[in-house]
């Protein structure tokens, strides 16, 4: 019974409960990424590489005991490569906006001296030192 008990705690735990939140969503964000890639970022670039397919790059490397092509297919791999890079600069570009609102959010709440997490001395202090402010206009 021990054993079990210290699965339910460790699988009821926040930490557990959110790392699968966000494998959930990341696992429903990469199919929404993808499109985004290859439907929509992708087809503009075709257009301005003159409609060249990087998939389709090889290079024949020989040909196997059945006479079938071998071929070193690095066109996929750069293709999956520059998918990859496109995905990281969006997810940079999404992680520095929300890190921006965060900041912007931060920077009020210590502005704020009514905020309910500032101490009730440094309100004090707060509505002494623009009461001061006010006087002295």
């Amino acid at each position: 019974m021990g054993f079990v008990n210290e699965f339910k705690k460790f699988a009821i735990r926040g930490n557990v409960v959110d790392l699968a939140d966000g494998v959930i969503v990341g696992g429903a964000l990469s199919k929404i990424t993808s499109s985004l890639v290859d439907d929509i970022i992708m087809p503009p670039i075709r257009i301005l590489l003159s409609n060249v397919n990087l998939a389709e790059f090889s290079v024949k490397l020989g040909t196997s005991s059945k006479g079938e092509p071998i071929e070193l297919n690095y066109g996929s791999f750069l293709q999956v490569l520059l998918n990859f890079m496109i995905i990281a600069f969006i997810v940079f570009l999404m992680v520095r906006a929300i890190n921006t609102l965060k900041d912007m959010s931060d920077e009020k709440a210590e502005s704020d001296p009514k905020s309910p997490d500032v101490p009730k001395d440094i309100q004090l202090l707060a509505e002494i030192r623009d009461t001061l402010q006010a006087q002295s206009k």
